[in-house]
């Protein structure tokens, strides 16, 4: 079996185990999928709103007042929201659990719905855990695009370039993850292309935003990379 089939296998499984046990009690939701050739399109058609999507967790890198992501209807359609409204260097964080991936291509819908301190968001990748991880994130209040390592909760900046998607607009981030070569790219412009070793095995994917930045994630697409 290879590895796009047992990532299915994985997440199928995640979402027949019973959830007596989890304290968010979402036993009546699934995650929603779609095969498309090699790829997996993880969306949350079938979730139920104001809850956790199931076989997501979520956390916080540093200090938060709360954790707060809930399945949100845009305009009929719907997404996950990082609803909390935290400060500093608090990075809200939602991962789906379970399934790691080395090498692989993943993208998301993203939109920055508000935020005083910080806007936007982005994707989270080879997560070790809260504190250890690759992020790239849009920022529409500074217009740029960046890529980070997290190392035991201290964000350092590797990369940096200009953008103008404007707060409001959905935009598509996808992330390259081969070996230790990165590229990352909005609505399929290739804007960062860098390397790192800093973490070498395979990790979760998820989604990142900063402070406040009140955010909605869509259509998470998943392909491993040969």
């Amino acid at each position: 079996m290879n590895a796009f089939l047992t990532s299915i296998s994985l997440l199928l499984s995640i979402t027949s185990c019973s959830s007596t046990s989890q304290k968010n009690n979402q036993a009546e939701n699934t995650i929603s999928y779609e095969k498309m050739g090699n790829d997996t399109l993880v969306n949350f058609n079938n979730e139920t709103e104001g809850k956790l999507p199931f076989g997501f967790v979520a956390n916080a890198t540093n200090k938060a007042k709360s954790i707060k992501w809930n399945v949100v209807d845009d305009k009929g359609n719907k997404v996950v929201a990082q609803q909390a409204e935290n400060s500093g260097s608090c990075y809200n964080l939602l991962v789906l659990d379970k399934v790691a991936y080395k090498d692989f291509s993943a993208s998301v819908k993203i939109k920055a719905i508000s935020g005083e301190e910080d806007q936007g968001g982005g994707l989270v990748w080879r997560y070790i855990d809260k504190n250890n991880y690759y992020v790239a994130r849009y920022n529409p209040l500074e217009n740029n695009f960046r890529f980070y390592r997290v190392v035991n909760g201290s964000r350092k900046e590797l990369e940096s370039t200009d953008s103008d998607i404007k707060q409001g607009e959905w935009f598509t981030m996808t992330i390259v993850m081969k070996g230790n070569k990165i590229t990352c790219s909005l609505n399929g412009k290739t804007l960062i292309e860098s390397t790192d070793d800093t973490f070498k095995p395979a990790g979760l994917i998820g989604f990142w935003t900063k402070a406040d930045a009140i955010t909605y994630f869509d259509d998470l697409k998943i392909a491993t990379e040969k």
